[in-house]
């Protein structure tokens, strides 16, 4: 409260190193030094009742000890002292000039008209009293200011390390907040915010409640209340208000800040890093998804579970999701070295209790998952091991089809060899009329897993895994997606590269997508394609925007966005995943079933087979030709590899 008081009225700026003037300082010690000129003059004569002591003799005498004083403080240059520094030589320089002042003093007294004379008795207490109290009273101001300075620099750091925020909304868990908040040393609640003046004046939990209706509002509550930031409780608060409060705290530099979910919160209180500053991924979700929990549970609950690609976005999701199922034992199989020592760290902390092996392995040797399939016995395998950057597979052909295609093979093969129950295949949006690669290399996966696992149900192949294929489109944050690559060229000033002003995209949150994968392995009866809805479509260039903005600069003027043409393999957008003329219903309104072609198995293994063949002797016209006519709506767009689609037109032609 003190320290409110000071700085409402202006006075704390005059304690701060930068205003406090070294004249000020002369005035006060002369003000000073005068007072106790006047003290001692009113004890002397009370004491000593005489009738040279009149009002004009103490006029004069207060008149003499200002001038005195100033020149003795001059001369001494007591006023050029830092007052929170002041030594032992300051102090003797102070009582050094308070001695001239009163040597000085007792000359000018001489020259007063004093008729009859006082007594000496009364002079000498009274110049005494003058340079005890003078000296005293200096020393005491002196010291009363470094406390003081030492006070308002203690709260100066504190308020410092203490953000003011205002909580957005006055909702059961806008509310909670201020409980969970009320022994931060990081945030200070000092009220909550709504649109609109329909709670004006009101009071929750002893905190105002404050409104904005434009720009202004928030500049008023920035100066005037002095707030730092905006808190929201929860993601869906955020994504409300992106296209009004978010921009305009924005425009007025008052940060945003979002709030951990409640499983976050440890021991009933928030810890620093769990709040933190609003990512342009909180405002591009979409309402949390139902998904029955009881079941998923059940479905994964002491059984052994693989998962490879573990140490990947989506794979390490899967690994955080299921360690909290009851699972017997998890298995981490993954070819990069440093994201697997990284998530096995990270779950060592989260999860004590879990049983996990991690496994340096990759997919594309069979006698590797041999060991791993042979060892631990997995019964449900989440194969999220993939090759995923379009432009690089463009390039690298051979790879995408060793890793995506014989790479899924060998896993589907060895969960038949060793009586998996069930194997779950993540996919993508690009299998979908695929223009690149990557995408048919996905697609072709799919048709091998889907002939294998409809084989099966033939009876031409013995086995009793299902398999279940999930596509769905690019994840927020992933390893080298879009978003990250934004945020380090906006960390660098920019520029921001878009390949094209009108590219979009959907966009799904990673534990969105891995709580789909959940619920759609949980549903399915074994043979199925799972596609997911995601949502409205994002223009790229809207979203560089949205970040330069989020980060608190100014698009185009503060940081440039530069268009650079679309990559190899690259189209201006995704097919729409869950169209209904195209998939049919599930149980689950954001799960739906794609309609697609069935392959026999016998054909998908022999594809599967020569494809390997061609891209360890990486022979890329032969290989790029078979996958073409394979999955003959495989289009190249942008690439180097159109000239075989116009091979192929020849062809029908003739």
């Amino acid at each position: 409260m003190f320290y409110v008081f000071m700085t409402r009225f202006g006075i704390e700026k005059y304690l701060s190193s930068r205003y406090f003037s070294s004249w000020l300082i002369l005035a006060i010690d002369t003000v000073v030094s005068v007072f106790s000129t006047f003290v001692a003059y009113l004890l002397v004569r009370g004491l000593f009742p005489h009738p040279v002591f009149t009002v004009w003799y103490g006029v004069y005498l207060l008149a003499g000890s200002c001038l005195l004083s100033v020149i003795s403080f001059i001369l001494f240059r007591t006023f050029r002292s830092v007052i929170r520094h002041t030594t032992l030589r300051e102090v003797w320089k102070l009582g050094a000039a308070v001695l001239l002042k009163d040597v000085l003093m007792f000359a000018y007294v001489q020259l007063l008209p004093q008729s009859p004379l006082p007594p000496q008795t009364a002079i000498a207490l009274g110049f005494m009293l003058d340079v005890l109290v003078t000296l005293f009273l200096l020393l005491a101001l002196r010291l009363g200011m470094i406390i003081l300075y030492d006070l308002l620099k203690l709260n100066r750091t504190r308020r410092a390390n203490c953000r003011q925020v205002l909580v957005y909304g006055t909702g059961d868990k806008s509310v909670s907040l201020v409980t969970r908040l009320q022994n931060s040393p990081h945030y200070r609640v000092i009220g909550f915010l709504t649109y609109g003046k329909l709670l004006k004046n009101h009071t929750i939990a002893d905190r105002p409640v404050y409104y904005f209706e434009d720009e202004s509002s928030i500049e008023y509550l920035r100066d005037r209340v002095d707030i730092d930031a905006i808190l929201f409780a929860t993601n869906d608060d955020a994504q409300s208000e992106q296209e009004r409060l978010i921009r305009y705290c924005t425009e007025k530099s008052v940060k945003i800040l979002i709030a951990p979910p409640i499983d976050e919160v440890i021991d009933g209180k928030i810890m620093k890093q769990s709040i933190r500053e609003i990512k342009i991924e909180d405002l591009l979700g979409r309402p949390e998804i139902r998904i029955s929990m009881e079941e998923i549970v059940a479905n994964f609950k002491d059984k052994t579970i693989l998962v490879t690609g573990a140490a990947g976005s989506i794979g390490s999701e899967l690994c955080r999701q299921l360690a909290t199922f009851g699972i017997r034992e998890l298995i981490l199989y993954d070819n990069g070295e440093t994201p697997m020592h990284n998530l096995r760290l990270e779950l060592e902390e989260r999860y004590p209790n879990l049983k996990f092996i991690p496994v340096i392995g990759d997919v594309r040797i069979p006698a590797r998952l041999d060991f791993v399939f042979r060892t631990y016995h997995p019964q449900v395998v989440f194969h999220a091991a993939a090759y995923k950057h379009v432009p690089l597979m463009e390039e690298n052909p051979c790879e995408a089809v060793l890793v995506n295609v014989a790479g899924t093979r060998n896993v589907a093969d060895k969960c038949i060899e060793y009586d998996v129950e069930k194997m779950v295949m993540i996919s993508t949006d690009k299998a979908v009329n695929p223009t690149n690669v990557m995408g048919c290399t996905k697609r072709l996966a799919e048709i091998y897993v889907q002939s294998l696992g409809l084989s099966i149900e033939q009876g031409h192949t013995q086995g009793k895994t299902r398999f279940v294929t999930t596509r769905f489109g690019n994840v927020l944050g992933s390893n080298g997606s879009v978003i990250p690559r934004f945020r380090e060229q906006i960390a660098k000033g920019g520029p921001v590269t878009v390949t094209h002003p009108d590219i979009t995209r959907f966009f799904m949150t990673i534990p969105e997508a891995c709580r789909l994968v959940m619920e759609a392995a949980t549903m399915s009866t074994g043979n199925q394609i799972f596609v997911f809805d995601m949502g409205e479509s994002v223009k790229i260039a809207h979203l560089a925007r949205r970040m330069i903005s989020l980060a608190g600069f100014e698009p185009d003027e503060d940081i440039r966005i530069e268009y650079t043409g679309l990559r190899p393999g690259e189209k201006l957008y995704e097919e729409v995943l869950s169209n209904k003329e195209n998939t049919l219903p599930t149980t689950h309104d954001r799960i739906r079933i794609a309609k697609v072609r069935e392959y026999d198995y016998r054909e998908a293994c022999g594809v599967a087979e020569e494809l390997e063949s061609l891209s360890r002797s990486v022979c890329i016209p032969d290989m790029i030709r078979l996958m073409k006519r394979t999955v003959p709506e495989f289009k190249s767009k942008n690439s180097k590899y159109e000239i075989y689609d116009r091979e192929e037109v020849r062809i029908e032609v003739q």
